[in-house]
């Protein structure tokens, strides 16, 4: 692979993760919500399913999904459900959004939520299934150490802007809550964004 193609992939893949959509618009509103270290350790956790659908494009696994419409649909449906989950969750604790106790929320549950989101998200496979290989060269041979080095890159990239756009809400947010009843909205709010997310996801066709 030139250096030059390697730049085109890094540009292409910095305008795809700043282009509004579900995910950093996800960690837009942890970081208003819970603050910075939610948001960004989220973020990481998102960023790091990068890994799973990589590997997966790169030896062929979600060709499966592009191809089996059952299997397509059981993971579709199971991240739907996972997203609705979050919502309810959301909602009966009533308690996501506190500033004060923010830093006390698990790292490890954090960045998990934020890796099941992505690996449960099948138009994310399809999205890597049909991006990579266009940035592959075929005379170089070894296929799927491109595919995986493509993969690295990309979520490299998407790690440095998702956690800057969690820093940057998570600034937000402090200023926000300043006002203690505005927690209560971003309870509403954080819920809202999870069930349009799983919604969204539910309905999404391949």
């Amino acid at each position: 692979m030139t250096a030059t193609t390697l730049l085109y992939f890094l540009g292409a893949s910095i305008v795809l993760s700043l282009v509004p959509g579900p995910d950093n618009i996800f960690v837009l509103t942890q970081g208003i919500a819970r603050g910075r270290k939610a948001a960004i350790v989220t973020a990481l956790g998102m960023c790091s399913g990068v890994s799973v659908h990589t590997t997966a494009a790169a030896f062929g696994i979600s060709a499966l999904f592009y191809s089996s419409l059952v299997a397509f649909n059981i993971i579709k449906y199971a991240g739907a459900a996972y997203l609705l989950y979050l919502a309810w969750k959301t909602l009966k604790e009533r308690s996501a959004i506190r500033l004060a106790k923010a830093d006390e929320r698990p790292v490890a549950a954090l960045f998990r939520r934020g890796f099941i989101m992505n690996v449960l998200n099948p138009k994310v496979a399809m999205f890597f299934l049909a991006f990579l290989p266009q940035f592959v060269s075929p005379k170089a041979g070894h296929f799927a150490l491109q595919m995986l080095l493509l993969g690295f890159i990309f979520m490299l990239q998407a790690i440095v802007i998702f956690c800057l756009i969690g820093y940057f809400s998570g600034s937000v947010g402090n200023l926000i809550l300043t006002r203690p009843r505005i927690g209560t909205y971003l309870d509403f709010l954080t819920a809202g964004v999870f069930t349009s997310l799983g919604i969204k996801l539910a309905l999404a066709e391949r």
